[in-house]
């Protein structure tokens, strides 16, 4: 099976690559609870503070925090968007940040560079979002966060981010604000990731990610490789879940069922969930069960004494 990385925002269902006919709308992506709750009271919310900066223009976060001060620090996890590299923002993850805050987490939903024709190519996601989870380390104490417990949650193209933060060092360390400290998380949630980009691929997805990486397989199969999870998988790695849903026909199921197997190999702790669901997670059960399933991995592998 093909990607095909689709745009999931209602309305704006076009393909990542521009000018490629547009595909019936889908849903929002399923990463957040409903908003059905009416803890919000107990959430305190910083909007758009800056993490960095690239070409004078800030990189911006989202801190969503129990609002009840603690003795102790708090385990962390950053909230990284899909949206094929191309699309949408950190507000997509507002419920899911609420609901980790409600659950005693202080979440970070982090916005990184978008692919823009042929500006902010990869590495420049991962290097954003690497240098997110730096700066939370760096302002642990401001935020009270305990900063050897901290994991990543991403959808679709943020899953692929999220993976990459469990698995690899910082790229680019020339920061020296930001230089002692790092970039690894302790557990990651994978949720509809892709995984391989050098297996499956169509046409229109052959064009639209030689443009991402800055050149085709045939010419660099290392850029492809290198931003491929499956290829770091190390004994090392980052504690996984990988939920993915079995009627996905943006990213096949496939993906998470090779990166599964090859954690599993390598001995790293990692648990796979299939859902009866497509890409985003439509139906209340599905989504029921991630939200679940995220909360008991993350207070098994981030909450100290669990």
């Amino acid at each position: 099976m093909p990607f095909v990385f689709w745009s999931e925002q209602p309305g704006r269902a076009q393909h990542a690559g521009a000018g490629q006919e547009s595909k019936p709308a889908q849903h929002a992506p399923a990463t957040s609870p409903s908003d059905a709750s009416p803890a919000d009271a107990n959430v305190s919310v910083h909007e758009n503070v800056a993490y960095g900066a690239v070409s004078g223009h800030d990189l911006l976060l989202d801190v969503y925090e129990p609002a009840e001060p603690s003795v102790h620090p708090r385990p962390a996890v950053l909230l990284i968007h899909g949206g094929g590299w191309t699309s949408f923002d950190k507000s997509t993850m507002r419920n899911m940040g609420k609901f980790l805050a409600r659950s005693g987490f202080v979440a970070f939903s982090v916005d990184y560079r978008l692919l823009q024709g042929t500006d902010n190519r990869w590495p420049a996601q991962l290097d954003d979002v690497q240098r997110a989870a730096r700066w939370v380390r760096a302002n642990a104490a401001k935020y009270g966060v305990d900063p050897d417990h901290i994991g990543a949650f991403g959808h679709s193209a943020g899953a692929q981010l999220a993976a990459l933060l469990g698995m690899e060092d910082t790229r680019d360390n020339s920061d020296a604000s930001l230089s002692k400290y790092s970039s690894r998380v302790q557990a990651v949630v994978d949720v509809s990731g892709p995984t391989d980009f050098t297996t499956n691929r169509e046409p229109d997805d052959e064009a639209f990610l030689a443009n991402f990486f800055g050149g085709d397989f045939a010419t660099h199969p290392e850029l492809w490789r290198d931003a491929s999870p499956v290829f770091h998988v190390a004994k090392s790695d980052a504690p996984f879940l990988i939920l993915h849903g079995t009627q996905d026909t943006d990213v096949p199921i496939a993906q998470a069922e090779e990166l599964y197997a090859k954690l599993e190999a390598a001995g790293v702790p990692v648990q796979l969930i299939k859902l009866d669901d497509v890409h985003t997670f439509r139906t209340p059960e599905a989504r029921a069960r991630l939200v679940f399933e995220t909360l008991q991995f993350f207070q098994r592998y981030l909450v100290v004494g669990k």
